[in-house]
């Protein structure tokens, strides 16, 4: 029988705003959680490199004054992404902004949170300048990115570390 979970509710007081220092703890909780099982997790570490790498692309989810999402992108060459659980070492000069993770609480899903965070990142990458929008879909998530506008490119191979379904894909920023 299949399982169909209601849509969650909105808390009251919800802001995208960017990552301070004080939301790390809790985004490396909630990155654990979500992949929790799929060998998928980076670390904090990892995370907060990627944060240093383009502070300004990079947002939390503030639910009642709490993180319960993040969104961390940041510019890398087309056809290339981060590995998996490696600091990000380097800045790229680049016309590719990178969704390299998502991630809403499981409470919250399906209350359009998501939503919210990637009409976010597209009025920043439209905002400076970014030509295109890429990002790994993981975990067979490739159908929800093509229904958000997302082209995948078979002929690039994410590094192992994002598992066998691993699809990389892109859209232009300026839809």
């Amino acid at each position: 029988m299949a399982r169909y979970r209601t849509p969650a509710c909105a808390p009251a007081d919800v802001r995208i705003r960017h990552i301070t220092a004080h939301d790390w703890g809790a985004i490396a909780a909630l990155e654990d959680r979500a992949y929790a099982g799929r060998a998928l997790a980076e670390g904090r570490a990892a995370l907060e490199s990627r944060g240093r790498a383009s502070p300004g692309t990079c947002f939390v989810l503030d639910a009642d004054g709490a993180p319960e999402g993040y969104l961390l992108a940041l510019p890398y060459p087309a056809f290339r992404c981060p590995e998996l659980r490696g600091a990000e070492e380097s800045r790229h000069a680049t016309d590719n902004l990178h969704l390299h993770d998502i991630v809403v609480a499981e409470h919250l899903r399906g209350a359009g949170l998501a939503g919210r965070l990637l009409a976010r990142l597209t009025a920043t990458a439209r905002a400076r300048r970014f030509r295109r929008i890429s990002l790994v879909a993981v975990a067979g998530t490739a159908a929800f990115w093509t229904r958000r506008g997302y082209r995948p490119h078979y002929d690039v191979a994410p590094p192992a570390g994002y598992g066998p379904w691993a699809v990389y894909m892109s859209r232009e920023a300026g839809r």
